[in-house]
């Protein structure tokens, strides 16, 4: 066995999403004087591999449900057989136990709250492809991503560190949580042939083709509106603007995504709504630290 299938499984360009979080809200503490590097390492270090764990899990239970069969996406390795159901379950479970027990660090810097919130992000991330009412496949997937890889995470980093609730990680978390949740509905448009053969009623599939680029482009605008609001309102610096630099980059995404058709088409899209999520991210993270 290598690790090579692995690492296909882990999705290496989904992890950005597990980053951004980590990256805004650590600023934030950084702003408010909390910042701790033990507390920002284990948090990096525990979101990343729930993100690694919520992938290992969804390629294992789309292949148990047979949503993976006429896949037009990135390889899954348990529908190629790189990977036995066995396997990749067994690493699920030794991720996610990963996870845990950094995040037991974390209970002990943060408490009660930071336990719940990690217990119900590795429910979340279980509960995503698997169970009776998989969030995946009954239209909740996007919601669930925009709360827990966006507001969840990034509040919570910000909790670890300072051991308060902060308005303006709650702010911030925003833009976050409609990035990642971009990511999604690429995804599941791409997806929405086969998925609707395959009975995954995502949210693109409920509300159709038109609508899920819609979604798509007012997301993006809400994202960008909000740090240009923080710098306003003087809740945060001016140099909370610096996501405006990506701009370009989200405008020829929209349009692309309203011209794309063909599935092989929208796999680029993914791979670069996740590098605007990470760039947007980082920028973000920069700004804020005055």
């Amino acid at each position: 066995m290598t690790l090579r299938p692995w690492i296909i499984a882990a999705r290496p360009r989904t992890l950005p999403a597990a980053v951004v979080p980590v990256l805004v809200g650590s600023a934030i503490a950084w702003r408010q004087g909390g910042f701790q590097l033990p507390v920002f390492i284990a948090a990096l270090a525990a979101s990343v591999l729930i993100q690694i764990g919520t992938n290992y899990a969804n390629d294992l239970f789309d292949y148990l449900k047979g949503t993976d069969k006429d896949r037009q996406g990135p390889t899954r390795v348990t529908q190629s057989g790189l990977l036995s159901p066995r396997a990749v379950a067994t690493g699920t479970a030794i991720v996610f136990g990963l996870a845990a027990l950094i995040g037991f660090y974390l209970v002990t810097i943060g408490g009660l709250p930071i336990l719940i919130i990690g217990l119900l992000s590795i429910l979340a991330g279980i509960g995503y492809t698997a169970g009776p009412y998989p969030l995946a496949y009954i239209g909740l997937g996007d919601a669930f991503a925009f709360l827990f890889l966006g507001v969840v995470a990034t509040v919570g980093t910000t909790l670890a560190h300072t051991g308060r609730l902060d308005p303006l990680s709650i702010a911030a978390s925003v833009p976050v949580g409609c990035l990642v949740m971009n990511i999604i509905t690429v995804n599941n448009l791409r997806d929405i042939p086969t998925d609707r053969i395959a009975g995954k009623h995502t949210l693109a599939v409920r509300i159709g083709e038109r609508a899920t680029r819609s979604q798509f482009a007012i997301s993006t605008a809400l994202a960008y509106a909000i740090p240009p609001a923080l710098a306003l309102a003087r809740v945060a610096g001016p140099l909370a603007i610096l996501p405006v630099l990506t701009l370009p980059l989200a405008w020829k995404l929209i349009r692309d995504l309203w011209s794309a058709r063909e599935a092989r088409q929208f796999n680029p899209i993914l791979g670069r709504s996740a590098q605007l999520h990470l760039w947007f991210g980082a920028l973000f993270a920069i700004g804020l630290l005055p």
